[in-house]
């Protein structure tokens, strides 16, 4: 009698580096660094230089920053990915035989709940003057992460029940006032990741011709790693009133190490007693790499007259650095998931207007472009579309040199089907439609010494 236990992708999305659920920047990527651009749709990003956060952004704007200064916040996001399932099926086949009563056949289960929930992205900035010609920078915040969490044994639990995912950047940079007018920047990063990634795994034993369902397993797969990278910027002053900014961030290779870790949910007293004999059911360690995505965003900010500031961005990623995840396991099959994502774009506009000395208030809209290439490649852990943001915000400055910034953006994410066929055999297919949407809720406090 042979075994068959189908784990290919117990462990596929180790890292959730493009299979986990974000609802802010497209694919998995935070641009909530700082609260001050949330009001602005985080239009003129790289060359508003309106508080030490402008270091993350473009680190050539804080030659804008006379004195010392420090700004520090946080940003919650509330997503919404609502399931409704349209003929899901379960795994099809292993070793060239039909799998027992669940293989290519409905799933059962509900429709998973709201897979999305409250997560905050904090930020802290600081920026120093050293001589009128040079400027030093630090960043602290979570570029990539965030969460998706469905019900147990939803139809789709074969791909994902839970992803999360935690990032931590840290960002110091050097800035150089070339001349009146042009500015440059540099910065290195190290970047740290930690994921927690669930799923059920289909389990059947070969009995000749056909197989036999004995339940699922559970998969888990936790892993950490961190990576090095670089950006980089420029600043020129066209006019008094124009100003243009352009930032690159580099790609970040990680190095991720951790472990599978299988357990038993619902399996007959058989199967768990053959899996267990044969070492799947247990731990077992997983490695991977991936390159997180690099960035670049030209920025534009005009001073129109007293009251009123126009802001504009235009800013591409290149999602296109992870075609696929390959996950090395000790102990069970390595495992790959092809993910095929392609570079995306992401165009603002926004606008302030300063009421008074006091009161500033903000507006902005952007396209943002998903990396998810079509409905084949779409996994449950990202059921990720093109959306639109419309946000609104608010400074009130309590002097020349401390403000406080709130800011609201809603976000309307493009109806989104799937119908992920990457992987058949494996997890079976995942059809269906989901309605998502996001919410997000931030402030930032700004000081100058």
């Amino acid at each position: 009698m042979k075994t068959q236990h189908t784990i290919k992708t117990l462990s596929a999305l180790i890292l959730g580096l493009g299979a986990m659920g974000a609802a802010h920047g497209a694919g998995f990527q935070l641009l909530e660094q700082n609260a001050s651009g949330l009001g602005n749709a985080y239009a003129g990003s790289a060359a508003i230089g309106e508080n030490a956060s402008a270091n993350f952004f473009n680190p050539a704007s804080i030659t804008l920053l006379p004195g010392m200064n420090v700004s520090a916040g946080a940003v919650a996001i509330k997503p919404s990915f609502k399931f409704s399932d349209g003929g899901s099926t379960g795994p099809t086949h292993f070793a060239g035989n039909p799998l027992g009563p669940l293989g290519g056949r409905p799933t059962g289960g509900a429709d998973g709940g709201d897979a999305g929930s409250w997560a905050a992205v904090p930020n802290a900035h600081f920026t120093w003057e050293v001589n009128p010609r040079v400027w030093l920078g630090l960043s602290v915040g979570a570029p990539f992460g965030l969460m998706t969490d469905y019900e147990k044994g939803w139809a789709g639990r074969y791909h994902s029940e839970k992803f999360a995912i935690e990032s931590i950047n840290i960002n110091p940079s050097i800035a150089f006032k070339a001349t009146e007018t042009l500015s440059v920047g540099f910065g290195l990063n190290w970047m740290h990741l930690d994921a927690d990634y669930r799923k059920a795994q289909y389990a059947a034993l070969n009995l000749g011709p056909g197989g036999i369902h004995t339940g699922d397993l559970e998969a888990r797969v936790k892993a950490k790693g961190d990576g090095w990278g670089w950006n980089a910027g420029l600043m020129w002053q066209a006019t008094p009133d124009t100003r243009f900014g352009l930032s690159y961030r580099s790609k970040v290779k990680i190095d991720a190490d951790g472990t599978t870790k299988v357990s038993n949910r619902s399996l007959s007293a058989v199967g768990a007693g053959v899996l267990t004999g044969m070492g799947v059911i247990g731990s077992h360690n997983a490695e991977t790499t991936v390159e997180l995505p690099d960035t670049a965003t030209l920025s534009v900010v005009h001073q129109l007259n007293e009251r009123w500031t126009l802001l504009g961005d235009v800013s591409w990623t290149g999602w296109s650095s992870i075609p696929n995840l390959k996950i090395k396991n000790t102990g069970i099959p390595d495992a790959e998931l092809d993910l095929r994502f392609k570079d995306a774009w992401r165009v603002a506009l926004g606008a302030n207007y300063r009421h008074s000395d006091r009161w500033t208030f903000k507006g902005g809209v952007a396209w943002d472009q998903s990396p998810v290439q079509d409905d084949a490649f779409r996994p449950a852990s990202l059921p990720d579309n093109d959306r639109y943001w419309v946000s609104v915000g608010a400074q009130y400055n309590f002097s020349k040199n401390t403000a406080i910034d709130v800011g609201y953006a809603h976000l309307f994410v493009k109806n989104t089907s799937v119908n992920n066929t990457s992987d058949p055999r494996g997890a079976g297919v995942l059809k269906g439609d989901y309605k998502s949407s996001a919410d997000l809720i931030g402030v930032q406090f700004s000081h100058r010494f």
